[in-house]
């Protein structure tokens, strides 16, 4: 699977490069990206993932059923309602971030006018590629690998579809990329529901830790 991504990885960098090229918008499009990929790394690589992962495998190691389906419920609904929050306040605040984070941004106003649009599509990203991160983790801590491994490929097959098919049709080709992304973290969420539904894993989410 590693090899795959990279494989699409560097075929989806060619297509946006030549899409693109060295414009205006192939730098706004890699603006809108950065945001959501960081906190991306925070919630579904980072910290939480270090936490939750280990307190998960103790629980299903020494505790019943029941109580490991308290603690995945409420994980997720708590996750769930925080991410929704960040989401909501990356678009409200777009324009925000655009002039702290878009060096060079606030003096062309056409650069920031995109900038501004493209980061309200991606930055809902965060909340479903996040859950997605917590469903993987939920998958490989009962040995379910592939799911996992599987689901990043389809944000290079989401970016290669719409800059083929899509993006040329468009008067800028970056909105239909930043619909690609956000498209791509729905998908990756989807795609491990049936598997944990199977493996009796699915969240009900409810909100709270007591």
């Amino acid at each position: 699977m590693t090899m795959l991504s990279r494989v699409l990885g560097l075929v989806r960098d060619v297509v946006i490069a030549n899409l693109l090229g060295a414009s205006l918008a192939a730098d706004v499009f890699l603006f809108a990206q950065k945001i959501p990929n960081f906190l991306r790394r925070l919630f579904a690589e980072g910290a939480f993932a270090q936490a939750f992962v280990p307190v998960l495998k103790d629980i299903q190691q020494n505790d019943t059923r029941a109580i490991l389906h308290q603690f995945i419920n409420r994980v997720a609904g708590t996750l769930a309602i925080i991410l929704m929050i960040v989401a909501i306040l990356g678009v409200v605040g777009s324009k925000g971030l655009v002039s702290t984070f878009g060096f060079g941004f606030i003096d062309q106003p056409d650069k920031f006018a995109l900038a501004n649009d493209l980061l309200k599509i991606t930055f809902p990203y965060i909340f479903f590629i996040s859950l997605a991160g917590f469903c993987g983790a939920l998958l490989n801590s009962v040995q379910r690998f592939a799911v996992p491994a599987f689901a990043p490929v389809l944000l290079n097959v989401s970016i290669i579809c719409s800059a083929l098919f899509f993006a040329p049709g468009m008067d800028e080709p970056g909105r239909a990329l930043a619909w690609a992304i956000l498209i791509a973290g729905i998908l990756q969420l989807a795609i491990h529901i049936p598997f944990l539904w199977r493996e009796k894993l699915l969240p009900k989410p409810q909100w709270g830790w007591g």
